[in-house]
């Protein structure tokens, strides 16, 4: 059974750092992806970040581009968002989901992600 746990959230003040983890555990091939999707009150849910297992490509949306990172340790089948320079608009639940590519195009359909996290929260204060 794929399981996907995300952990590292919390409240912080504005201009501080965060790193968010993605445990990934039960999958049975290696060839998958691992995004970052956040859900503001009520908003939408939005993908954010991505990165493929095999290469380590990435893709990062306009609104978090060079102040979030995405990483992976494939040894521990990890995934983490390390995230700087917050604002109050990155005010969120954020979820990790697994999918078989990391495009830009694939991280718009949230209803294509195979497997989610439960989420974690974010509060940023100003």
């Amino acid at each position: 059974e794929v399981q996907l746990v995300e952990s590292g959230g919390g409240s912080v003040q504005a201009g501080g750092s965060l790193r968010l983890s993605c445990a990934a555990s039960g999958f049975t091939w290696d060839d998958y992806s691992i995004g970052w999707f956040r859900q503001a009150p009520g908003k939408e849910r939005e993908g954010i970040s991505c990165i493929r297992r095999s290469d380590g490509s990435t893709y990062y949306a306009d609104s978090i581009m060079g102040r979030f990172t995405i990483s992976s340790d494939n040894a521990k089948n990890t995934v983490y968002l390390q995230m700087n320079s917050v604002k109050p608009e990155d005010t969120a639940v954020y979820y990790c989901a697994s999918t078989a590519l990391c495009t830009a195009q694939a991280m718009g359909v949230v209803d294509a992600m195979e497997y989610w996290g439960k989420g974690t929260r974010i509060t940023v204060s100003s």
